[in-house]
């Protein structure tokens, strides 16, 4: 028997395939042909919606690596903000400075010193030679603190500017060490020279109730009175003010005096300087001592100070110029 049965009939439950339809174009000279495939059922339903995104595996390596990028890219800005704001900031100091050194701003109108015994006020005035006009930001410090020094007395200076208008001089004086009386004249008559402890010449002391004396201040009779005097300095010796002694006997003498560390040194009132080796000290007491020269000084002072307190009251002479074997004499 023949059959009916038609492969492509609805009710053989296989799916429709999509119609193909041909276009022959001509591209180029040549003929091609182009399918165009009718849209299927399932393409009409989905029409117009967007594809759905596309999932990308990300490492851990990559967050790391991105977020530190990220937090260099910040911290350079903020290095780049930094920097400009500081330049921006020093160059508004900068003009501003100039702009005020420039101007008549903080002119000094007042000099204050302090510190001074020996000198006036008014006489390191006058050596400063603070120009007039100047200011608190022009003034030139190391020209006053060199003018200062010239002055023997002076042994350091801090030149301090106080605003708005006050320059201020804090003078470190030198004190006397010691009188020296110095030959003159042939060695005719004798004249006193306060000296420092550095062996700096200070000034010639006149007599207290001469002419000279009433411009001197009151403070250089005082201390040339309690401090002790250097006598025998041979004849030929020429202080002169602000320069140091070059005499070794004068030196000799106050480095025995400079040396002492107990009250021994505050008891010596005269040293005779004839000469190195032949140094002597003539204590407060009346008690000779022959020290000549200023070595083994603590040694020295140490056997004194026991001698004068083992023959309290009866020692007069001590010669420890050979520190090794002291000789002594007492009264009689």
């Amino acid at each position: 028997m023949a059959s009916n049965y038609n492969r492509n009939s609805p009710s053989s439950g296989s799916r429709k395939k999509p119609q193909v339809r041909s276009r022959t174009t001509l591209s180029g000279g040549r003929a091609s042909r182009r399918q165009d495939y009718a849209p299927s059922v399932y393409s009409q339903r989905d029409f117009g919606k967007k594809p759905a995104p596309t999932l990308r595996s990300t490492s851990i390596g990559d967050i790391y690596q991105e977020t530190r990028t990220r937090r260099v890219e910040k911290t350079y800005r903020s290095y780049v903000t930094r920097i400009f704001t500081i330049a921006a900031l020093v160059g508004a100091v900068l003009v501003v400075g100039v702009l005020a050194y420039n101007s008549p701003l903080f002119t000094i109108t007042q000099v204050r010193v302090e510190g001074v015994e020996h000198l006036t006020a008014e006489a390191m005035t006058e050596l400063a030679a603070v120009p007039a006009n100047t200011t608190l930001l022009r003034v030139d410090e190391t020209g006053i603190r060199r003018r200062l020094m010239e002055e023997p007395w002076v042994k350091e200076v801090k030149v301090r500017r106080v605003f708005p208008d006050t320059l201020e001089l804090a003078i470190s004086e030198r004190s006397i060490a010691a009188v020296v009386e110095v030959p003159i004249d042939n060695a005719q008559r004798m004249e006193n020279w306060a000296i420092a402890s550095d062996g700096m010449w200070l000034m010639p002391i006149p007599a207290q109730d001469s002419e000279e004396a009433a411009s001197i201040s009151p403070q250089v009779f005082e201390d040339a009175a309690r401090v002790l005097k250097i006598t025998g300095v041979p004849y030929g010796v020429v202080p002169l003010v602000g320069i140091r002694c070059t005499d070794e006997n004068v030196n000799n003498a106050l480095a025995i005096v400079d040396g002492f560390t107990t009250q021994l040194a505050d008891q010596v009132k005269t040293v005779s300087a004839t000469g190195n080796e032949t140094t002597t000290l003539i204590l407060d007491n009346g008690v000779e001592i022959a020290f000549g020269l200023a070595r083994d000084i603590r040694t020295k002072e140490r056997i004194c100070l026991e001698l004068m307190e083992k023959y309290e009251g009866l020692i007069t002479y001590i010669n420890v110029r050979t520190a090794e074997s002291p000789t002594w004499r007492l009264a009689e």
